[in-house]
């Protein structure tokens, strides 16, 4: 099978992510070399180096197309609302539970933090209450996530939100 540049630019990065997320369920990321990695991935380290700088890049790139992947399958779904945002963004993450899981427990959490600020786009043009809010949302949302991933992903997307109406609805009384 003959392959175009961007195809095989896209088997090579592939292939670098699952040796890469192979890997780190058996020991930390700064205990993982190029070249081990290159060579579980059999790929050459010139391939790894045309695409990435750092191993750290393959694991913000695969969150950031991930994320990019929700966005698209949530613009596109006609029954999306704002209503249906928050439980469909946390089902998103647990149909991709390895990958979040082996993101936190190789203590590279705070790629899913990066990914959710630049996602929702804080800029300095931006009127503060704006930024404060959305500031107030990321941080929240990747502090529930935290803890949600820590305790298994237990519950749905639906469940997570009836949680938050509930203690929302506490808070007011």
């Amino acid at each position: 099978m003959n392959m175009n540049n961007e195809q095989k630019n896209s088997y090579v990065k592939k292939q670098i992510t699952a040796a890469l997320s192979d890997l780190l369920k058996e020991k930390s990321i700064t205990d993982i070399s190029i070249s081990e990695l290159t060579q579980r991935a059999q790929i050459g380290r010139a391939s790894f180096y045309r695409n990435y700088q750092t191993k750290e890049d393959i694991l913000r790139e695969e969150s950031d197309r991930l994320i990019k992947e929700w966005g698209h399958r949530y613009e596109t779904n006609p029954e999306s609302s704002p209503e249906t945002l928050f439980p469909s963004l946390f089902d998103f993450y647990r149909e991709h539970k390895e990958f979040y899981t082996i993101l936190y427990q190789a203590g590279m959490a705070s790629v899913m933090l990066e990914t959710i600020l630049d996602t929702i786009q804080i800029t300095n043009e931006m009127a503060n209450l704006e930024a404060y809010l959305k500031s107030f949302w990321a941080y929240g949302i990747y502090g529930w996530m935290i803890e949600w991933i820590k305790r298994d992903m237990p519950e749905s997307g639906a469940e997570l939100l009836s949680l938050f109406k509930s203690a929302n609805s506490g808070l007011s009384r």
